[in-house]
């Protein structure tokens, strides 16, 4: 059996990887594919990011969406380097000892969010679990950064766990960011093999601190499907996520980045990702945001807008009942 050598290459960036045997990486289904990164508009975004050292999360994941969301000038930002701590068998940023934290980077975060006018920005990070608050304080910097060089834009969060620490949650939280995203990503059954750094409940307790907090924040999570979940499986982790009071529901599914990450046990139809949404509108969520190419900061900012909406409409309707 042959395999692309570029991603046989990329494969090398994940050492503790390279024991795994190769995965058979399937043909993907015509509702996968999408088109190669190209125009004017993306090659601007991509030079911003370069002139001011950044790095996006769109790069280091390999999303599928890169090319839609830079036309756009629409990224999401990586902080705290690109090398991270754990090593999630789904997750193709690079895996290592991370070098020491940037102290200039929530204000190049700031400036390059300022020139690009962006009316919403996603702020992502590597875990690190190296640094005595997992990076929390560089979080509340970079939010800082971005509400003193952008104060019209509004910002969301995709933060590791903080290993659990309820003074670095509240910390974060109190920056107030506009949503605070923590993608549970998988269920709990599949934790050990495909989120072995993780614990389910931990990151549900994360997301249950931040309403306990500040009750006005969004809050987000997203699932991957296709690593052999199922959905009554999916069901009780939406109900999980219900009970934690979260706003906002994204699912899609899992691709797997070369053939030293865990497989696709299967990839499910646009009509199963259809029923995934009604489910989870069924159990309450404001958003809902289900399809094969759905990732966590896909359309952000008019998923923002339509989440105030939603939270408005969803007041109006209990002050008039």
């Amino acid at each position: 059996m042959t395999y692309n050598e570029e991603l046989l290459d990329k494969a090398k960036r994940h050492p503790e990887k390279q024991k795994n045997p190769d995965r058979p990486m399937g043909k993907k289904p015509e509702w996968i594919k999408v088109k190669a990164p190209q125009g004017k508009t993306y090659h601007e975004t991509r030079d911003i990011v370069k002139n001011f050292k950044l790095t996006t999360v769109c790069e280091e994941a390999g999303c599928p969406n890169i090319g839609e969301c830079w036309n756009k000038k629409h990224a999401t930002f990586m902080i705290m380097g690109e090398v991270c701590t754990r090593a999630c068998s789904f997750c193709n940023v690079a895996t290592g000892k991370p070098n020491e934290l940037d102290k200039m980077e929530p204000l190049r975060v700031g400036v390059a969010v300022e020139k690009m006018g962006l009316k919403h920005v996603v702020i992502t990070s590597v875990d690190r679990d190296d640094l005595d608050d997992s990076g929390a304080r560089h979080f509340v910097k970079t939010i800082e950064a971005i509400r003193f060089k952008s104060p019209d834009t509004t910002v969301e969060i995709l933060p590791g766990d903080f290993r659990g620490k309820l003074d670095d949650i509240d910390s974060v939280t109190m920056a107030r960011p506009d949503v605070f995203n923590h993608n549970l990503e998988t269920v709990p059954r599949l934790y050990p093999t495909i989120r072995p750094g993780a614990r389910f409940f931990r990151s549900l307790r994360l997301l249950e601190r931040v309403k306990e907090v500040d009750p006005t924040i969004f809050t987000k999570s997203g699932l991957m499907v296709g690593l052999g979940e199922t959905i009554e499986e999916v069901g009780q982790v939406m109900d999980d996520l219900r009970a934690a009071d979260v706003d906002f529901l994204t699912v899609g599914q899992y691709l797997q980045p070369t053939p030293k990450h865990a497989p696709v046990d299967r990839f499910w139809s646009p009509d199963e990702f259809k029923k995934l949404e009604t489910m989870a509108r069924a159990k309450g969520f404001l958003m809902v945001s289900a399809s094969p190419l759905t990732r966590s900061s896909h359309h952000a900012g008019e998923d923002f807008q339509r989440l105030k909406e939603a939270r408005e409409a969803k007041m109006a309707k209990v002050a008039a009942e």
